[in-house]
């Protein structure tokens, strides 16, 4: 079953690891690209260097930063990256990572609940839902739509088009 893991980039790639994604704005100190074994670096998914900055790595300061964070995931650039790993996750195993050394307290760590919380909401939302509420999906995200017929989904803001169209 896919899942989606979180380990440092220093680390030797494992089997089952999936797809490698970088989840750092920087680059890792000391890290050669051919020696890192990452599949795509996904930079845009990132904090900000202030919200970085601010944080510092500090544990006590990880829920603030976590709710700070996720602010930041709402904006545009950010949100599409996040909905590119949505896609990764829902494909298969994906790995994120990251340089820190407290893997507990990063920002992988916060994208992977992120998206192991949504898989599990997707699941009991969309399990065993009849066929004939495909037209209420949406495209591009997968996100159900509470009305029918829907216009817009009410995550993405994506339009969806009306049945038969």
């Amino acid at each position: 079953m896919p899942e989606v893991r979180t380990r440092r980039v220093y680390e030797k790639p494992q089997p089952g690891d999936g797809k490698r994604v970088l989840v750092d704005r920087l680059w890792p100190r000391g890290l050669a690209k051919d020696a890192a074994h990452v599949d795509e670096w996904l930079k845009e998914v990132a904090p900000s260097d202030e919200l970085r900055k601010w944080y510092g790595h500090d544990p006590a300061k990880f829920a603030e930063f976590r709710r700070r964070y996720g602010d930041e995931l709402r904006e545009q650039e950010r949100a599409e990256a996040l909905r590119h790993l949505r896609e990764l996750a829902a494909t298969g195993t994906v790995t994120l990572l990251t340089a820190t050394k407290d893997l507990d307290h990063s920002q992988a760590a916060d994208l992977a609940e992120r998206l192991k919380k949504e898989k599990a909401s997707l699941v009991q939302e969309r399990g065993g839902d009849p066929a004939c509420w495909l037209p209420r999906v949406c495209p591009r995200c997968g996100t159900m739509a509470e009305t029918d017929p829907p216009a817009t989904c009410p995550r993405c803001h994506t339009e969806i088009p009306a049945a038969g169209a």
